[in-house]
């Protein structure tokens, strides 16, 4: 129960740090942000004029805003990240011999070109055992026709 309850305020304590952290970065931006504009008549608009405009003219809620977007952007690079290295984390998890291979060609995906992502995709998800197995009945196929045929020959 004590672990549980530890747990929980640690649960807490990260939720209400993150709160804090937010409210934070946006009082900062909107220390930043000056809107710059003119005031607009009513006569400007075809109907009343927007309630939404306060809102918009207001910096703290710009200050929110950018730190939305930034969250949102360092989410997606995030995920980006994630599915880049999708090949090593399964080469990992299949405890694959050619797991630094993997890592090496996810690495000149992410720098030199694509198509070495794609080839550690392919390296990854490939199941070796049994291509090698496949290669090994084929060799040895072969072998017995081979001598199968030296036999008929003589």
């Amino acid at each position: 129960m004590q672990a549980k309850q530890k747990s929980l305020l640690a649960t807490i304590m990260t939720r209400l740090m993150f709160v804090v952290l937010f409210v934070a970065l946006s009082w900062f931006f909107s220390q930043g942000a000056h809107i710059h504009g003119v005031e607009l008549a009513p006569e400007y608009f075809s109907g009343p004029m927007p309630s939404i405009l306060g809102l918009l003219n207001s910096e703290l809620f710009m200050g929110v805003i950018s730190v939305v977007t930034l969250f949102i952007i360092i989410y997606v690079i995030k995920l980006l990240w994630d599915l880049h290295e999708v090949a090593t984390h399964k080469a990992m998890a299949a405890e694959s011999a050619q797991t630094t291979l993997v890592f090496a060609l996810s690495l000149c995906g992410l720098f030199i070109n694509k198509t070495w992502w794609v080839l550690a995709i392919v390296i990854a998800f490939t199941r070796w055992d049994i291509i090698s197995q496949q290669i090994s009945d084929m060799i040895s196929q072969g072998i017995r026709k081979g001598n199968n045929n030296d036999e008929v020959s003589k």
